[in-house]
């Protein structure tokens, strides 16, 4: 059984419950969970341990909250008052599950699905978003992480271009992947709203809404947008329902001919409107 799954947030018990209702088995099923794996949950280090025990079983997208884990590590970032990393940084394996998380992936298209943690700019298909996300995982792995940290944040440019080259390029990518929600018709990125698809600012539109966007072809499966909750179209499935909120924490079964939500309730572990 193929699983979509979306942001767990350092929320661990619901994730072990998820996992137990799915009847999940490494040998038999696939898990992909799209980003967001850590913060602002109860317990980060054991989501991290308990994605990693799967091994092969599990695929794992980086979101925003997995790069600031990295950034606050590289001391690139504060900590933000409603962090909950202490667990991984200040524990004795702390190296390891930082080398862990720079292993993982940013966009993946396997099973029929493109999946991204946030959203894809309407001037990519499929195969340029997996090729881009591959240059900055790329950058994550390699030996000058820190400095890609330093340089990797920030608004602009907020519209991809071909012929970007170096950091604005990968920033580009990196915003499109794990931060965004609203774009205009010529792709143009929004960042600051944060509210459901109807609180759209003037000129801009949800990116999977964007006429003529050249992803539209194929299925794209996403998380981020808690605002957003559960959309299930069969060429789309946002998934981020609010689990640190105190929504559900959501699983889809993408594969056969039937398709299965499978949601555990989550006890609120952070208050809505926390940046």
């Amino acid at each position: 059984m193929i699983y979509l799954v979306g942001d767990v947030q350092g929320c661990c018990s619901p994730l072990e419950r998820l996992l137990a209702t799915l009847d999940f088995s490494p040998s038999r099923d696939h898990l992909y969970v799209l980003g967001d794996l850590v913060n602002r949950g109860p317990d980060s280090l054991g989501v991290l341990r308990r994605l990693s025990a799967l091994g092969g079983a599990a695929t794992c997208l980086l979101g925003n909250h997995d790069l600031h884990l990295l950034a606050v590590a590289h001391g690139v970032r504060k900590p933000h008052r409603s962090d909950t990393l202490g667990g991984i940084l200040d524990g004795g394996e702390r190296e390891d599950w930082l080398h862990w998380l720079r292993q993982q992936r940013l966009a993946v298209h396997e099973h029929g699905w493109l999946m991204v943690h946030a959203g894809v700019v309407p001037q990519w298909d499929a195969a340029q978003t997996v090729a881009l996300a591959g240059e900055v995982e790329a950058m994550l792995r390699g030996p000058d992480l820190g400095g890609f940290l330093t340089e990797m944040y920030g608004n602009a440019p907020d519209r991809w271009e071909d012929g970007l080259q170096g950091i604005e390029r990968w920033r580009c990518v990196v915003n499109s992947l794990t931060r965004l929600r609203f774009c205009a018709a010529d792709g143009t990125m929004e960042f600051a709203t944060k509210e459901g698809a109807g609180g759209a600012p003037e000129g801009y539109m949800p990116w999977f809404d964007v006429p003529g966007r050249r992803t539209a072809g194929t299925p794209v499966a996403f998380g981020h947008w808690s605002t957003l909750g559960l959309i299930n179209r069969d060429d789309l499935l946002s998934l981020d329902t609010g689990c640190v909120w105190g929504g559900q924490l959501t699983a889809v079964r993408v594969d056969g001919a039937t398709r299965e939500v499978i949601q555990v309730d989550c006890p609120q572990s952070q208050k809505p409107g926390v940046v």
